[in-house]
């Protein structure tokens, strides 16, 4: 009886030990720049995002008329995209393919996998470890003058740490307005940068997005040539992480990718 008794003890010890160990730090994506943070709220709770372990949505791409829908693991970042002839994904260990690679025709799988996720996740993406935001002199697009924030990448962060980032904030909505970005993906010593215009943004859950985005030649200050457009709608973001199996290569049928 005393055995048990102990063991009752011990058990009901152990208990509240672990409760009293819970982890209570605040998340340290919370920790964000004061100037950055009033950017952010501008963008409804964003602490949403940091609960939030995954996150779904339909893309139309505007020129082509050709739809996707994206889905994402945001705790460990595997997606799968679904479009008409072919679907995408990232299973944690390999980037893939289905049917085959001939079904997509742009340059690089692996780049395309997540850069719409990308894009669309600013500015609360940059809240992630690694990713430094600070205040940096106006940028002008077009004649108008924004506050703009330069955004910069730790070692191994992501597939492209040397990517160079600009967010513009809008001056009388403070929400964001403008991205102006470089692509080193395929060539890490470019330079050239290129715009993206953030538009007609809707609340999801709390969270602000833009309904419509688009991709700008820039040169001189200036954003005169489109070179896509793609609209958004059916954006959600959920407090459970979505099935491993959503996530894994097919076993017929597909091709692992870069």
């Amino acid at each position: 009886m005393k055995i048990t008794q102990n063991l009752f003890i011990l058990a009901f010890a152990s208990f509240f030990f672990a409760c009293e160990q819970k982890d209570t730090t605040p998340d340290p994506r919370l920790d964000q720049p004061a100037e950055f943070k009033k950017l952010l709220d501008a963008h409804g709770d964003w602490s949403k995002w940091v609960d939030a372990k995954a996150f779904s949505y339909a893309m139309v791409h505007e020129t082509t008329l050709s739809w996707e829908n994206h889905y994402i693991n945001l705790t460990d970042r595997k997606v799968r995209i679904d479009a008409d002839t072919w679907q995408i994904g990232n299973d944690g260990e390999k980037v893939w393919i289905s049917p085959n690679r001939q079904a997509f025709n742009g340059n690089s799988v692996r780049f395309y996998h997540n850069l719409y996720f990308y894009f669309f996740s600013i500015p609360y993406i940059f809240t992630d470890p690694g990713v430094t935001v600070e205040k940096a002199e106006n940028k002008m697009v077009n004649g108008q003058s924004y506050e703009a924030f330069a955004v910069s990448f730790a070692e191994k962060v992501g597939d492209s740490p040397g990517d160079k980032y600009f967010m513009l904030v809008d001056p009388e909505t403070h929400q964001l307005a403008w991205v102006l970005y470089t692509v080193t993906f395929f060539d890490k010593s470019n330079t050239k940068m290129s715009a993206l215009k953030y538009e007609d943004y809707r609340d999801a859950g709390g969270l602000i997005f833009p309904r419509v985005m688009t991709g700008y030649q820039y040169e001189n200050d200036s954003a005169r040539f489109i070179n896509y457009q793609v609209s958004f709608s059916d954006v959600f973001l959920v407090e459970k992480e979505m099935d491993a199996d959503l996530f894994a290569m097919p076993k017929k049928n597909a091709v692992a990718a870069n």
